[in-house]
């Protein structure tokens, strides 16, 4: 099986069949995000909670570039 893109109107998502089942998810938009999940449904709810930590860490990160 092939990756596919799926998209839920927030999420532009890449899922690429796993050998081990499941996918592994990716983002187009969005290198850093990588995730896996067993189904779409979970794919996009593994996703969604993957970019709520990879912004808090951005916005940590560029905190304490500021701060120095």
């Amino acid at each position: 099986m092939k990756p596919f893109t799926v998209s839920d109107g927030t999420l532009t998502l890449t899922l690429e069949p796993a050998e081990e089942g499941g996918y592994v998810v990716t983002c187009p938009t969005d290198p850093e995000l990588i995730t896996q999940a067993e189904t779409v449904e979970e794919a996009f709810e593994m996703a969604h909670d993957a970019l709520e930590g990879l912004t808090a860490t951005r916005r940590e990160r560029e905190r304490s570039r500021r701060n120095g």
